[in-house]
């Protein structure tokens, strides 16, 4: 239709009225043109279907519920449970039974119609014991079991930090990736409407066709470079799911929130210490726990334990029954436990060492997180506010001069590649600050729930 106006409007005026000035006019023409055949054209990449949305809170509480590796810390939670309950119990009483004087050639005592055996003249004995535990072993061993479960409960809740981390961070690079998508999809869109009008400026004699076919080259490496955008988009989304626990994960879902919504998250900026205590503190304060009291028992099994036995005996039919009692214990001669002591000793030591680590791993990781937050975020601002805006004015102030004729495709194409880096660039700044949030917020412990 561009085409026909052209040829229409040169047949009607003579040549040398078609000046520079004209062509204005004409590309005017062929822009309008171009912009109506966008209402029926297809796009150069096809449009997604309605998808389910997912914000990052309901990514966080659906891996909450899902995720396996959560699920196998909430397994080590209930072992640790059980290992409470089998402290608490007392050892079971142990019974015995014994039959002596049986006579191997005859049955003195019995008769042609036969007796029973309770009455023949065996010698029975019935003995039950109890073994006590002394010298607090079994305080010492409730007391292990107990911060052993707090130790396991602090690391299925750092794994629930941990976890938000993972998911915010591979959520953020879904964003980024869409994002990266919108803007190679925009630029190659608006090249294409720019080689439109290099048509109508072809046809004019203004450009030549290898400007036209350069416009052409620029805006389907464009289109190539969104598709594989797409892709990784995909790539991005199917990791989330995997972090869902998601069994069969395709990608079929759009993001609710924004790279921006997420990384302006001002509230952080004056936050220097934890919301609550880290677990992984927690855990490592429990293990050191444990440990003491693990080298408390082991001390305390140096202490032979009593086993007091109670027995009744039935004896021969002209003896009375008699009933019994006694004790016994291990003699500690050869055995004082020295080398059960030896490493709880060891062990102590090492959960004491493990404990000033994390400590020290905590407030590193809170200051790192605040600079690299603080830093991106500044970034980001200064893309967002002042760079991108000026880039955008130039783009388009080169775009209509390359219309009117007065910027050559040098320009244009130059305009364009800065405009795609300096988006590019913000989001990338965007995302850098999202991650730097998620990372400050994991050190700081704000959010888990």
């Amino acid at each position: 239709m561009g085409n026909s106006i052209w040829h229409f409007i040169s047949k009607i005026l003579p040549s040398r009225v078609l000046t520079s000035s004209a062509v204005g006019v004409f590309a005017l023409c062929s822009l309008m043109q171009v912009q109506a055949a966008e209402a029926t054209a297809s796009p150069a990449l096809p449009a997604p279907s309605v998808l389910r949305k997912l914000s990052l809170a309901d990514a966080q509480r659906i891996a909450f519920q899902r995720n396996w590796d959560l699920l196998a810390a909430k397994v080590d939670v209930d072992m640790a449970t059980a290992q409470k309950i089998v402290a608490r119990q007392f050892p079971n009483p142990t019974l015995s039974v014994s039959t002596e004087q049986i006579s191997l050639d005859s049955h003195p005592n019995s008769t042609l119609s036969g007796n029973g055996v309770w009455a023949r003249s065996y010698d029975t004995v019935f003995a039950i014991g109890q073994l006590f535990e002394i010298g607090g072993k079994r305080q010492n061993r409730k007391v292990s079991a107990e911060a052993g479960l707090h130790a396991a409960e602090a690391r299925f809740e750092d794994a629930h930090r941990v976890l938000n981390q993972a998911v915010s961070k591979a959520y953020i690079e879904t964003l980024l990736a869409e994002a990266s998508v919108t803007i190679l999809s925009d630029s190659a869109k608006s090249l294409r409407q720019e080689a439109q009008i290099a048509d109508t400026r072809l046809n004019a004699g203004d450009i030549s066709k290898a400007d036209k076919s350069q416009i052409e080259i620029a805006a389907e490496r464009l289109e190539m470079q969104a598709k594989a955008a797409q892709a990784s988009a995909t790539t991005s989304r199917i990791a989330v799911e995997v972090l869902l626990g998601d069994p069969h994960p395709t990608g079929k879902w759009a993001p609710g929130d924004t790279l921006d919504s997420l990384a302006g998250q001002t509230t952080l900026a004056g936050q220097a210490t934890p919301g609550a205590p880290r677990p992984d503190l927690l855990a490592a304060e429990a293990a050191k726990a444990k440990a003491d009291a693990e080298l408390r028992l082991q001390k305390a099994m140096r202490v032979p334990d009593p086993t007091v036995f109670l027995q009744y005996e039935h004896e021969q039919p002209d003896l009375p029954n008699t009933v019994g009692v006694g004790i016994s214990f291990p003699l500690p001669l050869w055995n004082r436990n020295r080398g059960g002591i030896a490493s709880a000793k060891a062990a102590q030591e090492q959960a004491r060492i493990q404990a000033e680590k994390v400590q020290a791993q905590i407030q590193a990781e809170i200051s790192i997180a605040q600079n690299t937050y603080s830093d991106a975020a500044a970034r980001w601002k200064r893309h967002r506010d002042e760079i991108q805006p000026k880039s955008a004015d130039v783009r388009q102030t080169v775009s209509f001069a390359y219309q009117k004729g007065g910027a050559s495709l040098l320009d244009l194409l130059s305009a364009q590649r800065t405009d795609n880096e300096v988006r590019l660039a913000t989001a990338q700044a965007a995302a850098e600050t999202a991650r730097a949030a998620a990372d400050l917020k994991a050190a700081l412990n704000i959010g888990t729930r």
